[in-house]
């Protein structure tokens, strides 16, 4: 037989090409510092609120970073390598996300610590048994919906961040609250962070959060502002804890509340997963994305036995790959391993712990501000109707209320506590039932069915033409988009 007659051996894809392990290790710890800034924040952010709260001791908070990080990192690897219908198979990189930030706070300073982690678990059952349907339900989440979401994520997390500018929240009254030094720190770190962003080369852009942190926490050090008695009676090796807080505790309106902001969550993760097979070239279909969701939440399941939280796809990692160009799944896996490395190494949390208030404040100000303003990008999309104006302020009024007035729901039962003190759980709610009543029926702009492309944070297919509120139907005419983000 000539050769000419023997078949040529099929190319392999980008995605599953293994670039060498010396490339695979540079590459992956990238992925690693694109993402630590916003893997440490959601359990600092719980953590500390949960200390101010008296549920928790500030010696806890190292356990929950360490945790964090060693489920991020398994629930890399599933996504990336993929274990039977779980994972999607493509370079991903996994994390908490603040969609449940102020929900599980306020079912811990409600119910408790195991409260939160019952729940947790509870909403993972529920994003893996939900994730076959997922697909066919987007349509109630066009770019209406979740860009008001992210506003909502946005803006009612801003009371955190200015607590910890003023030096936490445990120092309000105080007269060591809001001190010029105080505010000097985290004003600095912001600057810092917004001038490596805007003028330091890509690489290091996308490490601004983290760099600022770390600059903010050595300046801290000769002000004395630091506390290492945390870090110093903690150990370099040491295993995460299974229920390190106690068994948890099922609660219904704590797990409604946790299943309501799972919806919102796998918004994310399917509009993440789009972005991501638009850049590497691979088609993601229905089963990809249950394959997704359904990781996702098996990871939250697991990261509730290890006392943390719930799991998404990071958005800032989608920017590394669109930078290097490297498409490949196995880098990501590397990164997962990191991770699971650096939630072995206590001593590690406990640094970053011990970061102060302050610096925080500084940091939580541009990630809590990039959180919105992600929001009024996807909103930017939508034509302002006088419908559609009422569908977005009205879910932010709503949102905003528990923030500016703390004690507005304390008469009411305490399962209804659960739901209202939380400005996320009230606006998605109202962001989804508003939208039903004016957008859809007869009073729908189009009878075509949106796209599962039609998702969050400007994914691809995501370009509003017609300013529907919906984004525009591939296969349309001339509303068919392939924008990026």
């Amino acid at each position: 037989m000539s050769t000419s007659n023997v078949a040529a051996k099929p190319a392999v894809h980008p995605v599953d090409q293994y670039p060498g392990h010396a490339k695979a290790l540079v590459l992956g710890f990238q992925h690693v510092l694109a993402a630590y800034a916003g893997a440490v924040a959601v359990p600092l952010f719980v953590g500390w609120a949960l200390v101010d709260a008296g549920k928790m001791q500030p010696s806890d908070i190292p356990h929950l970073i360490a945790a964090d990080l060693f489920v991020a990192g398994l629930a890399t690897i599933v996504q990336s390598v993929g274990i039977w219908r779980f994972g999607v198979r493509l370079p991903l990189i996994q994390g908490c996300t603040f969609s449940a930030a102020i929900p599980m706070v306020t079912i811990g300073s409600q119910y408790g610590v195991p409260a939160i982690y019952g729940s947790v678990i509870a909403s993972g059952i529920f994003m893996m048994l939900f994730a076959p349907l997922f697909a066919s339900l987007l349509r109630f989440f066009p770019p209406l919906v979740t860009g008001t979401v992210l506003l909502i994520i946005g803006t009612t997390l801003m009371p955190v961040a200015a607590d910890w500018v003023g030096g936490g929240a445990d120092l309000k009254g105080t007269d060591a609250y809001g001190t010029p030094q105080n505010l000097a720190v985290a004003f600095g770190v912001l600057a810092l962070i917004i001038c490596i962003d805007r003028w330091g080369p890509p690489w290091l852009s996308r490490i601004a959060v983290l760099v600022g942190m770390l600059a903010g926490l050595v300046a801290c050090i000769p002000l004395g502002m630091v506390d290492w008695s945390t870090t110093e009676d903690s150990p370099l090796f040491g295993l995460t804890t299974p229920f390190y807080f106690g068994l948890p505790e099922f609660i219904f309106a704590a797990i409604f509340a946790m299943c309501i902001v799972s919806l919102v969550t796998m918004v994310e993760a399917t509009g993440d997963v789009l972005a991501i097979g638009e850049i590497t070239g691979v088609e993601v279909d229905d089963r990809r994305i249950a394959d997704t969701l359904r990781a996702d939440g098996a990871a939250t399941v697991v990261g509730g036995i290890f006392n943390t939280f719930q799991y998404t796809a990071f958005a800032q990692n989608i920017g590394v790959l669109s930078i290097t160009g490297v498409r490949s799944r196995w880098v990501t896996a590397v990164a997962g391993g990191m991770l699971v490395i650096l939630g072995l190494i206590p001593k590690t949390a406990a640094l970053v712990a011990a970061i102060p208030a302050p610096v925080l404040g500084g940091a939580g100000i541009a990630l809590f501000g990039m959180v919105a303003a992600s929001g009024v990008r996807t909103l930017s999309k939508v034509k302002f109707t006088d419908t559609n104006v009422i569908v977005v302020g009205v879910p932010l009024a709503l949102a905003l209320l528990p923030a500016v007035a703390p004690d507005l729901f304390t008469q009411l039962p305490a399962w209804a506590q659960t739901f209202m003190a939380s400005g996320i759980c009230i606006g998605a709610v109202a962001a989804i039932l508003l939208n039903l009543a004016f957008n859809t029926g007869s009073r729908a702009p189009h009878t075509a069915k949106p796209s599962a492309h039609d998702s969050f944070r400007g994914g691809i297919n995501s370009e509003d033409h017609d300013h529907d509120g919906f984004g525009d139907v591939p296969g349309t005419g001339g509303n068919s988009s392939t924008g990026n983000d």
